[in-house]
């Protein structure tokens, strides 16, 4: 029998923090499981990423009613996949935004990522029979869109492509604060399957550019502090060249798939084998990576099926 998925036997529950990075500015994180980020403005919260499921969203929900009682009008979502967005519906709010890539992505792959995560990591999809379907935004940009909540400017900004072709960061001004999804990891690896590698680089820098006093990454621990952002944004950046590097090298030799994964282990294991999810990514981010460096530039759909034929591949 073939061996499952690390994350199917990731059953452990974990530990929810909820830390203020700003003024009025939260994360909500969980040992390397999707974070969520909650800006409190003059009437109103708008929260950065929706979590699996409703009952998962509960949990953010219930934290931000430790803070403030101010109703939920904004849901942004930095990028669609299916651990992000699905438990939308929990938070009531009039407005969701998605860049327009995003919105794409969702029309193109939605349902097929969803079976495709749920397949993958079920603990994470705990509730998954409350999800009422797809989420859709109400709103979407490109670009840039600013959002005022009462006196507070949010700016929501695409810096380039990285995660996936859709990423949005969510910066607040006042506090020089910045929510960038899974652009920016802490302790956790990357998830490149949907991944632009030649791209991802350039955007950290974008992002470093804005020399921020804070960041909540979409894994990991709140970074506070201009030296633990530019710490972030260094290994961030080195997971993701080290993992793209020697799979570009075997695929340029017309190596197999199989030559990839082991010529990434081989320098990756030694860095990251200790990174949140690392892993459960790992098999995903080489696909990804070998597609690219043989030319495929726009990220095949992922399917139940894929996932599975890919893991046959790589253990034979």
């Amino acid at each position: 029998m073939a061996k499952a998925f690390a994350s199917q036997g990731d059953l452990t529950e974990k530990k929810i923090s909820f830390t203020e990075i700003g003024e009025g500015l939260y994360a909500f994180t969980a040992e390397g499981d999707p974070n969520s980020g909650v800006i409190i403005g003059d009437d109103s919260v708008m929260v950065v990423e929706a979590q699996a499921t409703p009952r998962l969203a509960q949990k953010v929900i219930d934290c931000i009613r430790t803070v403030t009682d101010k109703p939920i009008s904004h849901v942004v979502l930095t990028h669609y996949h299916a651990v992000r967005v699905l438990g939308a519906s929990a938070f009531r709010a009039p407005q969701i935004i998605m860049s327009e890539a995003a919105r794409n992505m969702v029309a193109e792959r939605g349902q097929e990522d969803w079976d495709s995560e749920f397949q993958r990591f079920p603990r994470l999809f705990q509730g998954h029979e409350s999800i009422p379907g797809l989420t859709w935004p109400t709103t979407t940009f490109n670009g840039k869109m600013t959002v005022w909540l009462g006196r507070r400017r949010v700016d929501i900004l695409q810096l380039g492509r990285a995660h996936t072709a859709g990423d949005a960061v969510i910066h607040v001004p006042d506090q020089n604060v910045m929510f960038t999804g899974d652009i920016v990891e802490a302790h956790s690896a990357c998830y490149c399957g949907d991944g632009h590698f030649a791209d991802w680089g350039p955007t950290l820098e974008a992002i470093r550019a804005y020399d921020l006093d804070a960041i909540a990454p979409g894994r990991g621990d709140a970074v506070v502090g201009r030296a633990a952002v530019n710490g972030a944004l260094d290994r961030t950046k080195d997971f993701v060249e080290s993992t793209y590097k020697p799979v570009a090298r075997v695929a340029a030799r017309n190596g197999t798939l199989k030559e990839a994964w082991d010529a990434c282990r081989a320098e990756c294991d030694p860095k990251f084998k200790d990174y949140a999810i690392y892993e459960h990514c790992l098999p995903f981010n080489v696909a990804r990576a070998y597609d690219e460096a043989r030319g495929i530039h726009h990220p095949r759909i992922w399917t139940a099926q894929r996932d599975l034929e890919m893991w046959a591949a790589l253990q034979g």
